[in-house]
């Protein structure tokens, strides 16, 4: 009665609650024959139990005229019991049977209810404790009388045994029917999350306080008035009324704190371990919703904190592959403003070699296979020494090493990636590019408007990158650095560099010398980050 791939959150096999209610995926014909029992099995037993105590309470317990007598025997012995068993019998046909067959609609696991056939299976509880309230006291009015008629003195101990009985056996089939209903209401409640219709925590406490303490109580006052008023009353009458009482008050009480403790747990128990599961990582965890009261508002809230967690981590994973893991963070973590700082970083520029002709003879779909699959190296490459893929300019990329987050050899790493990047290019016989890496002081900030702006690193260092990219295309080893990105570097990886002639980029003033990798660097694996 109950989506079969609906999640379960972190009840597993118990998604309501309680193994008893069954697992999420039971099919629904298993599922109606198991409600109809929960239903039917434990009203019946309820009711015996209301019954015996009826018995107890009129023929043992009160004070008054015994109810085994001759003159009575006919009563007692057929129709007393005969008004009993058509009770139980309309009472089980009335209410559990003709109540489910209301709710049919949650035998289709694809149906969703509507707002009637929300209402009814909302109101259910309360509709079948009705019932049992109007037959226990048809059963009331029709055996005080007929006992009455028999022996007046006989009306006061039979309307307080039976009175006392049903307010027994009418709170106890309130949990009942709430504890068994609880997949169909997970239905209703999954169609509309707002509707609230049980009687709450307050009201499940005042039951159980009802049952075990106000019922035993009020009944031990009115036998205390009974013996002031009726001299006859014994003390040995009166202590046994008071023990009976006070025995049931903590059996009775006993068993209906344990109902509204377990219906009070269940969703608190449900919700902690799906937080546990929340604290570890898992994001998709996800209570099923089925307590009607402000428990059930609680199994909400956690849903839908759970919702805008993976939201948020959904936003945070785009964020960062449009802008970069550490970009992402940082904004993440700090109000982002325009502007920036300067700071050391180091630039790697990288272009893809013949685009122009290979955008004019390839057919679309190809350009954006080899695109993907250089930039797949490049991105890799970039990430693992610790650099951040600033931008993607169409077949060209920049990528900028010791901000934001900073580096301790910022040139060093720079230089490591970009003679990694080049060795696997030349593993794929099919893509070459030239590569430019330049050092030096940089200002990285957010530049554009307040409403719509990027993190970029702007300076002196970014522009020889280029103009060292746009210069290696022209060099055997695809790739150029310059002396002053050298000195900068550590050691370890400075000697896998070689320094060329001095040429004036492009653009600048200043003469630049060139630095480039060493013949015996120009094949083999990468040795890792530098």
């Amino acid at each position: 009665m109950i989506h079969s791939d609906e999640r379960t959150g972190s009840t597993g096999s118990a998604p309501w609650g309680s193994p008893l209610l069954g697992p999420a995926d039971e099919k629904s014909a298993i599922r109606r024959v198991r409600v109809q029992l929960l239903l039917t099995v434990p009203l019946l037993i309820a009711n015996l139990i209301g019954i015996a105590m009826t018995i107890v309470l009129a023929g043992f317990v009160l004070p008054g005229p015994t109810l085994f007598t001759r003159d009575l025997l006919l009563i007692n012995a057929i129709f007393t019991p005969l008004c009993a068993f058509v009770a139980l019998a309309v009472g089980t046909v009335w209410g559990t049977v003709a109540g489910l067959r209301t709710m049919r609609w949650a035998t289709d696991p694809e149906h969703v209810p509507n707002a009637a056939e929300q209402q009814v299976t909302a109101s259910a509880p309360r509709w079948m404790v009705l019932q049992q309230a109007a037959l226990w006291s048809l059963a009331l009015g029709v055996l005080t009388i007929v006992y009455g008629v028999a022996e007046p003195a006989l009306i006061p101990k039979v309307f307080l045994a039976i009175g006392a009985a049903a307010i027994v056996v009418c709170a106890n089939s309130y949990l009942i029917v709430e504890f068994a209903l609880r997949p169909v209401t997970a239905r209703v409640l999954q169609a509309d999350p707002q509707r609230r219709r049980g009687i709450g925590v307050f009201g499940r406490t005042m039951l159980s306080w009802l049952v075990g303490v106000g019922v035993p109580v009020a009944l031990a006052m009115t036998v205390a008035v009974w013996a002031l008023a009726d001299p006859a009353v014994s003390k040995a009458r009166l202590a046994v009324c008071v023990l009976s009482l006070g025995g049931s008050a903590l059996l009775f009480g006993m068993l209906l704190m344990a109902q509204v403790s377990a219906a009070t747990v269940a969703p608190i128990k449900g919700v902690r371990q799906a937080l546990r599961r929340v604290e570890n990582g898992d994001l998709d965890a996800e209570i099923t919703l089925y307590d009607g009261t402000e428990l059930g508002e609680l199994q909400s809230g956690f849903n839908t904190m759970v919702h805008g967690l993976r939201e948020r981590a959904m936003i945070e994973d785009l964020f960062g592959k449009h802008v970069g893991h550490d970009v992402a963070m940082a904004a993440i973590a700090s109000q982002p403003v325009l502007g920036g700082s300067e700071t050391e970083a180091a630039a790697l520029f990288i272009d893809i070699i013949g685009s122009t002709t290979m955008a004019s003879t390839l057919p679309a779909p190809e350009i954006v296979g080899i695109l993907n699959r250089f930039f797949d190296i490049v991105v890799d490459e970039v990430e693992r020494h610790g650099g951040l893929l600033n931008k993607f300019e169409g077949d060209a990329a920049l990528a900028v090493f010791g901000t934001p987050a900073p580096l301790d050899d910022a040139a060093g790493s720079a230089l490591s990636c970009a003679r990694a990047i080049q060795r696997r290019l030349r593993a794929a016989s099919d893509l070459d590019a030239g590569i430019g890496v330049a050092a030096g002081r940089v200002v990285a900030g957010n530049v554009g408007t307040h409403n719509r702006y990027e993190f970029t690193v702007i300076g002196d260092a970014v522009n020889e990158a280029a103009r060292l990219c746009e210069l290696s295309k022209a060099h055997d080893e695809r790739l150029l650095s310059s002396a002053t990105t050298l000195a900068g570097a550590a050691d370890t990886e400075a000697a896998h560099w070689e320094l060329g002639e001095t040429v004036t980029l492009r653009g600048r003033l200043k003469h630049t010398q060139l630095a480039k990798p060493r013949v015996d660097d120009q094949s083999g694996t990468s040795d890792g980050i530098g």
